[in-house]
């Protein structure tokens, strides 16, 4: 049970921490562009974020960020699928640090206004340090989706130690024994209505004769001395 609880610590710190570097890298400058133009006009300069150039990368490390909260959340089936999630994620956004750094992000450049617009010349300065931390990111993600796809179901749930069965058996209230006082009004009142509470020896001195029981066809106890 140990080693399930760590391992279910350590998949669910991975995702968290491959969400936060793509997150990360997301934000950052992956490529300078520049573009010169005809005198006396001024190059046009933009920078391309990672977000920029790559889309998927931050919405594949939010997706990280949230399967890392959903894997104590959920058991059995259900953290399968978490985990096929994660891998899904972490190919993607592996998938896009890749294609970032073989061409992607001169085809994002031109996207940029007033970029490749006339024959001169376009320089692409690229920062390969972010797209790179996103591929780590996404083999990260993968290597934890995998783990959660091979080991989730016998992780324990959140909360399991709280929580009841119910199924133990009921114990039943103890009976009062009746005091000596008790057992002298019930015989005063026994006096009161004319009988005598000594005659019937098999009455147990526990019960309250005052009080009526059912008959055995589920009826009421008729009194004595009434017909």
């Amino acid at each position: 049970m140990t080693t399930d609880r760590h391992e279910l610590t350590a998949a669910a710190a991975g995702a968290a921490v491959a969400g936060a570097l793509a997150l990360t890298a997301s934000g950052q400058t992956w490529a300078q562009v520049t573009h010169e133009r005809p005198a006396p006009l001024p190059p046009v300069s933009a920078v391309l974020t990672g977000a920029d150039a790559a889309p998927l990368v931050p919405a594949t490390g939010l997706v990280l960020l949230a399967a890392a909260v959903a894997l104590f959340a959920v058991r059995g089936g259900g953290r399968v699928l978490v985990g096929l999630l994660v891998s899904v994620a972490g190919g993607t956004l592996g998938w896009s640090g890749v294609r970032a750094l073989a061409g992607g992000l001169s085809d994002a450049s031109t996207r940029v206004p007033g970029v490749g617009r006339g024959p001169a010349e376009v320089t692409l300065d690229v920062s390969g340090a972010w797209p790179q931390l996103a591929v780590a990111a996404g083999l990260l993600g993968v290597a934890v989706g995998v783990l959660v796809v091979l080991r989730g179901r016998r992780w324990p749930g959140m909360g399991r130690r709280y929580e009841r069965s119910g199924t133990g058996p009921a114990v039943a209230s103890p009976v009062r024994a009746r005091t000596d006082e008790e057992r002298a009004q019930t015989a005063w009142q026994a006096l009161d209505r004319g009988e005598d509470p000594t005659e019937d020896a098999t009455v147990d001195p526990a019960v309250d004769p005052t009080e009526e029981a059912p008959s055995p066809a589920g009826g009421r106890r008729s009194e004595p001395g009434i017909s």
